[in-house]
């Protein structure tokens, strides 16, 4: 596995990108297959249906790390599968309810943090090795886009379900009661983003000592 840039070495280009799209394409078939909201399948996934197009348009002028594709390969299962229940259906989230008590289910709350800690390092990788930022910036404005990103889609749920699929609002939105639910939302995702950035900061510190 690859954890620099194909745009940066001379090694052959390697198969775990093409790997992870066959593998992702069937998932996400299933999930419209199994889907028992065929709406809100595809509000929740025209998001993915844009970031994957552009990951594809783009993969001849940029290839990222085989880590970053990990990344995003693990993000975007993860949210394809709250996209075929809904995320305040989802049944994992139901069985953590169970086993651990919880008031509500969780699941919307898991995606939220996993999009600040998986999608940081790419964010990373395209700063630091196709746009060639300083390092300090590399480190900190996958931060700052991150909650910007969180505070964008918030902004878009609310459109959504206020204005442009009211009949689709409240399972896009899931917030299950909790007024708070946007703010904490972005606090997920933005704590991810910090954790992975300063895990790899320190980690890569570590490997040079």
């Amino acid at each position: 596995m690859r954890f620099t840039t194909a745009s940066t070495s001379n090694q052959v280009a390697s198969k775990f990108p093409l790997i992870y799209l066959c593998v992702f394409v069937l998932l996400w078939l299933l999930t419209l297959i199994g889907t028992h909201d065929l709406a809100n399948w595809f509000l929740e996934n025209t998001l993915v249906f844009i970031f994957l197009g552009g990951l594809l348009i783009s993969y001849r002028k940029f290839k990222f790390s085989d880590l970053t594709y990990t990344f995003i390969f693990v993000y975007l299962c993860l949210h394809i599968y709250g996209s075929k229940y809904t995320y305040a259906e989802n049944p994992f989230g139901y069985w953590l309810m169970d086993e651990f008590g919880f008031e509500r289910n969780h699941y919307d709350r898991i995606v939220h943090f996993s999009f600040g800690f998986m999608i940081a390092y790419p964010l990373r990788d395209w700063f630091k090795n196709y746009f060639k930022f300083p390092n300090w910036v590399s480190w900190s404005l996958p931060c700052e886009i991150t909650l910007s990103f969180s505070g964008a889609y918030e902004l878009v749920e609310w459109a959504v379900a206020d204005v442009f699929f009211p009949e689709q609002g409240i399972a896009y939105l899931g917030t299950q009661g909790d007024i708070w639910d946007a703010q904490k939302d972005m606090a997920l995702a933005f704590l991810g983003s910090v954790l992975i950035m300063l895990f790899f900061y320190f980690g890569k510190k570590v490997l040079r000592k």
